[in-house]
C-alpha cells in the first residue's frame, strides 16, 4: 500500500541514529508547516549564499552536516548521490556546517583527520567530491538557532513555497554498505514531486 503523503511527514517523530550538538534544548526544531528562515552564510566556493540564491528550486534540501561527525561521514556518499538523482527534477541540496569548531574536545577528533573549521570544510568538500554548496554558520550559529538541528545529519525539506514538508533522518540505516529498509528523506522528496504533478 502507498504511503500517504502526511504520513511521511510524520517520520520525525522516529528515532534517529546520529551523532548530537547542542542545539535541540535552546532552540526547538522548525515545525511541519513553517516557512524556511533566511539566512546569509559563507560557501566553500568563496560565495554568499541566502534563501534567495536557491529560489529556482522546486524543492529545496538543508542539510546539517559537520566534518569530525562519523554519523555525518557516514551520510556523506548518500547526500551526494541524492543531489545528482533528483538534479533534473528541480531539487536542489545545500548543506549547513553548524558546529563551532573552538567547541570540540580533542577526543571528538578521533574519527576523523580533519575538524569542523571553514577551511578544513574546504578539505573535506574536495577530497569527497562534494556536488552541492556547503555554508559555515559555526562561529555564530545564527541559522542552526533557527532551525534547531537536533543531530548531524538532519535534512529539511522544503517545497516550492518554502513550507517546512519534511525534517529529520536521510534514513534509518547508518551503515552506508548496508541497504536502507526505509529512504525517508527520498520518500519525502518523491511524495512532493508527486502532490506537484497532481496539482498541475
Amino acid at each position: 500500500m502507498k504511503r500517504s503523503f502526511a504520513l511521511l511527514f510524520l517520520l520525525c517523530l522516529q528515532p534517529f541514529y546520529f551523532s548530537l550538538p547542542v542545539f535541540a534544548a535552546d532552540h526547538p526544531t522548525l515545525a511541519i508547516g513553517a516557512r524556511a528562515p533566511g539566512f546569509s552564510l559563507p560557501g566553500i566556493d568563496g560565495k554568499n549564499y541566502t534563501l534567495e540564491s536557491f529560489k529556482d528550486a522546486r524543492i529545496l534540501v538543508i542539510a546539517f552536516i559537520c566534518n569530525h561527525c562519523p554519523t555525518s561521514q557516514a551520510y556523506e556518499e548518500r547526500l551526494i548521490k541524492l543531489a545528482s538523482d533528483y538534479a533534473g527534477k528541480g531539487v536542489k541540496v545545500v548543506a549547513i556546517n553548524p558546529n563551532n569548531p573552538a567547541s570540540l574536545r580533542y577526543d571528538e577528533l578521533g574519527w576523523s583527520d580533519v575538524g569542523d573549521s571553514f577551511e578544513d570544510m574546504k578539505v573535506r568538500a574536495k577530497e569527497k567530491h562534494f556536488n552541492f554548496p556547503y555554508l559555515y554558520d559555526g562561529e555564530k550559529q545564527i541559522s542552526a538557532n533557527k532551525y534547531g538541528p537536533v543531530s548531524t545529519p538532519h535534512v529539511f525539506i522544503f517545497d516550492a513555497h518554502r513550507i517546512l514538508r519534511y525534517n529529520g533522518r536521510v534514513d534509518d540505516m547508518e551503515n552506508p554498505h548496508k541497504t536502507p529498509h526505509s529512504s525517508d528523506a527520498r520518500n519525502a522528496i518523491d511524495a512532493l514531486l508527486d502532490r506537484e504533478l497532481k496539482t498541475n
